[in-house]
């Protein structure tokens, strides 16, 4: 069926931002006038310019991130399926900005611009630039704009570099950043792929040491640097799902060395149609200006580099990346944590490769619309019902009508507290506005964290299991595992680092030894289903079945003080104080060193 939905019809800008007698200072110590920035805008600046978001753009892309120039268009900008109305990042709401880099070709100045020096192209003129140089540029474009303060700054891949090299050199600027698919600095292999590519185009005979003319590019060398580069953006899984071993147009093989896989005339495509909108001299400048990306190395460490900035931070990455892998993120992350920093991190499932930030419309644009909402128009949150929920989602919300009220008479007003499990971020989110604690959680579930991100919680996906030790001693004044401990492997392991990490460790979970557990295997011979473990044998998270007495004894042993128990039952607040073994369905029990 054809779309009926209307074209939203943008126009590209260019604006001067540097005067020919104002040259701008770039990182190599060299200067540049004039200086003239490509952008778009969509949406609308509100009265007091608290909408303005700024999208940062990749490689590869330019300020035409959304909407057509004219209605003969047949190709759109190139993220129209995030930003638009009613779209991940919704310009019904929010006024967005994209300009195209310094270095790039496509309206802002770069190699390709007049050198009013020689009335001629800069070509290999053009001095050296960095990721720090556009950030710059760009920030002198917002300010041409009249944009005041930006609500967000987001991007992918390179667009992420962008973007925390915003969080460096504008603190005060920004109130959120968002970084998907990125790193803070390019290891050996992409600085090698990026080599390859660029030495792919000056040996091309028709490169002229950067003296090519538009009519003669070094089409074959810009060509291979795109088909190397876009080889990183896949994934082995994406790529053998569409193409696997098949020929393109033939039912056996050729013998010859002519293109016959269909991987192969992909990779040809994607190299042609690059070859026709990219210049290959600003392919040089920009994939250099990757390389010398290092943000720790200017600053020492990454948490002195984010050192100023209050901004809120939401790091996105995808789990079939490789380019920039999930592990390249949670440095990001970590070095957030340990800066005491409000940082959200989830590593969205996705077979896309590295382009899943471009080919994941409906996840990527839940948590970027969440994430914006809950700074710009924080929402009321409500109490849920199990309607439509799944099973493991019902035994996540349990926590709240049974353990969330006792949890909080053992929590100090004004506390710092870490919730691991948080779940749907419930138990934070009461204690934030009963307690006024600053509140951090950890979750494995995507949708749990992105109802956290929500909800304006600072959530993290993690596995306890592998690493708590980005965590600092005694970081949090109170940690809480509630219903999580028989979940997992090693729970002498989990609860020393939990109790290493806070002051005070909350442990909450299903009593195994109470009297429905004990009638069940004594009379029906099977194991325990009940409305506290609603999991049969074969799907059950649960992977230790304890009681209050093992708990007691395994603190014991491991010289862990309990200062407070809570048996309960049902929802009664009351402590069950008659063989609580026996008949309290869960214990909650405050412990420390």
């Amino acid at each position: 069926m054809e779309n009926k939905e209307p074209k939203m019809i943008v126009k590209t800008n260019v604006v001067r931002v540097i005067g020919e007698n104002n040259p701008l200072r770039l990182s190599s110590g060299k200067y540049l006038a004039p200086i003239d920035i490509a952008y778009e805008t969509y949406g609308t600046l509100n009265q007091d310019g608290s909408n303005a978001i700024f999208i940062c753009h990749a490689l590869s892309g330019d300020a035409h991130a959304a909407g057509y120039n004219s209605l003969d268009d047949k190709k759109p900008g190139w993220w129209d399926n995030m930003v638009g109305p009613g779209k991940g990042i919704d310009t019904n709401k929010y006024f967005v900005i994209c300009s195209n880099f310094l270095g790039g070709c496509s309206g802002t100045t770069g190699p390709g611009s007049i050198n009013p020096a020689t009335q001629k192209p800069y070509n290999l003129d053009f001095p050296l630039i960095t990721i720090a140089d556009m950030v710059k540029v760009q920030k002198l474009l917002i300010d041409k704009l009249g944009v005041k303060k930006l609500l967000a700054v987001m991007g992918g891949s390179m667009g992420g570099m962008q973007v925390m090299q915003w969080a460096v050199d504008f603190p005060d600027f920004v109130q959120a950043i968002i970084p998907i698919a990125t790193t803070t600095k390019l290891g050996a292999q992409s600085i090698a792929f990026d080599a390859v590519g660029r030495n792919a185009i000056t040996a091309d005979p028709d490169f002229q040491k950067g003296n090519y003319s538009q009519d003669n590019p070094p089409a074959k060398g810009l060509g291979i640097a795109r088909m190397i580069g876009h080889i990183t953006y896949l994934s082995e899984k994406g790529m053998h799902e569409k193409f696997g071993r098949q020929l393109r147009n033939a039912d056996s093989y050729s013998y010859d060395f002519n293109s016959e896989f269909s991987i192969e005339t992909y990779l040809e495509y994607q190299g042609q149609s690059f070859v026709e909108r990219f210049d290959a001299n600003s392919y040089l400048y920009i994939t250099k200006a990757m390389d010398y990306f290092d943000l720790e190395e200017k600053y020492g460490s990454l948490s002195q580099a984010f050192n100023k900035t209050d901004a809120r931070f939401l790091v996105l990455g995808f789990s079939s990346d490789w380019l920039f892998t999930p592990a390249q993120s949670m440095a990001i992350v970590n070095s957030l944590e340990a800066s005491g920093k409000f940082v959200s991190y989830c590593n969205i499932q996705s077979p896309y490769g590295h382009d899943s930030f471009l080919l994941e419309p409906q996840k990527l644009g839940k948590f970027l619309s969440s994430f914006l909402d809950s700074i710009y128009e924080p929402r009321i949150i409500k109490n849920e019902t199990k309607t439509n929920l799944k099973k493991k989602d019902i035994y996540s919300r349990l926590r709240a009508r049974v353990d969330y009220e006792q949890i909080e008479s053992l929590i100090e007003c004004n506390s710092s507290v870490l919730d691991v499990g948080c779940g749907d971020g419930t138990l934070l989110v009461n204690l934030t506005r009963d307690k006024n604690i600053s509140g951090r959680g950890i979750e494995l579930d995507e949708q749990m964290i992105l109802e956290c991100i929500g909800k304006g919680l600072a959530v993290i996906q993690h596995d306890i299991e592998k690493r708590l030790s980005n965590f600092a001693d005694d970081s949090f004044d109170y940690v809480i595992l509630s219903q999580t401990l028989q979940t997992v492997a090693n729970p002498e392991k989990v609860l020393k680092e939990l109790l290493r990490i806070g002051k005070k460790v909350i442990v909450s979970f299903p009593n195994f030894a109470h009297w429905r557990c004990r009638l069940q295997l004594a009379l029906c011979g099977k194991a325990p289903v009940s409305e506290k473990l609603p999991y049969g044998w074969h799907d059950s998270p649960n992977i230790h079945f304890l009681s209050m007495k093992d708990f007691e004894n395994f603190c014991a042993d491991l010289n862990i003080k309990i200062e407070k128990k809570i048996p309960i039952t049902k929802n009664r607040l009351s402590p069950v104080k008659l063989i609580p073994n026996l008949f309290a369905e869960e214990a909650i029990y405050l412990t420390s060193k």
